[in-house]
């Protein structure tokens, strides 16, 4: 954890241009970015304490501090929640498995029409309505294969599934960053992070980058062996109450040819069952 908060705090010194914080930039610099020197003085703290903080041995840093470093690194909200979960980890404890309630499960059914599904730590699919697994095949897959992870970076043709993969792959990595620093003792997303590191090189240059991003909504572009392109919106809901696990939903533009492709989807998946 000491080692994740260090280079977090040096990646976002590195983005941060002497200029954008009223120094001056000439001169030859060994790093990019901002300095330790510079860094402590904008936030009102000794070299010698922020050094301290960069290599964790800080623990009793105060919301003050923290607030003034995050304003020097101009970090975002999430940004600044990563850096206090980085500084202040949760206590530990075992993770308990992850069920799914009945309302959420009645909520999948009731979305027949769009392909919805539920998500938990570690970016595993928990739970999903018969258009979900048209769309992703998740009941052709082992429990290990139903996690949105090694879906991106393991699976052989992701980088076809996925019009947009290098977008995908940039928020997926960002994502379970996030989700590495709210969970820093679970064993399973340590050897989740690890496996991919190992199999490879893009995961382990976009997890090297420290960025951190929530799953709200956004655009997939989806290439599907059956019915073709796909451009699918997604909103990403978190129930209250249960702050492991979301609910993604995908819909489609009004009258659009996405729209008439889930449609031939959902009767092709029907076809299959029957």
């Amino acid at each position: 954890m000491n080692h994740d908060l260090g280079e977090f705090l040096r990646s976002r010194r590195a983005r941060v241009r002497p200029a954008d914080v009223g120094l001056p930039g000439g001169g030859r610099r060994r790093v990019p970015g901002l300095r330790r020197e510079e860094l402590a003085l904008l936030a009102g703290v000794s070299v010698d304490y922020y050094m301290r903080l960069e290599q964790g041995r800080t623990p009793a840093v105060s919301d003050s501090v923290l607030d003034a470093v995050a304003r020097v690194l101009r970090l975002d909200e999430t940004e600044r929640a990563h850096l206090r979960n980085l500084v202040r980890p949760a206590l530990s404890k075992r993770p308990a498995p992850q069920r799914v309630r009945p309302g959420l499960r009645r909520l999948l059914e009731m979305a027949d029409d769009v392909p919805a599904f539920v998500m938990g730590r570690r970016s595993d699919v928990l739970a999903w309505n018969p258009l979900a697994d048209a769309l992703y095949g998740f009941t052709a897959m082992t429990p290990e294969e139903r996690n949105s992870a090694r879906h991106t970076f393991l699976r052989p043709d992701a980088r076809t599934f996925y019009r947009d993969w290098p977008a995908v792959a940039a928020d997926m990595v960002a994502f379970l960053r996030l989700d590495a620093g709210r969970n820093p003792d679970d064993a399973r997303l340590a050897a989740l992070v690890g496996e991919l590191s190992v199999k490879d090189e893009t995961f382990r240059k976009l997890w090297a980058q420290h960025k951190v991003q929530e799953k709200t909504h956004g655009t997939k572009l989806i290439n599907h062996p059956v019915v073709g392109d796909l451009d699918l919106d997604y909103e990403t809901l978190q129930p209250t109450g249960d702050p492991d696990v979301f609910l993604g939903m995908y819909t489609a533009k009004v009258g659009s040819p996405t729209e008439e492709r889930l449609k031939l989807l959902a009767s092709w998946a029907a076809s299959v069952d029957a």
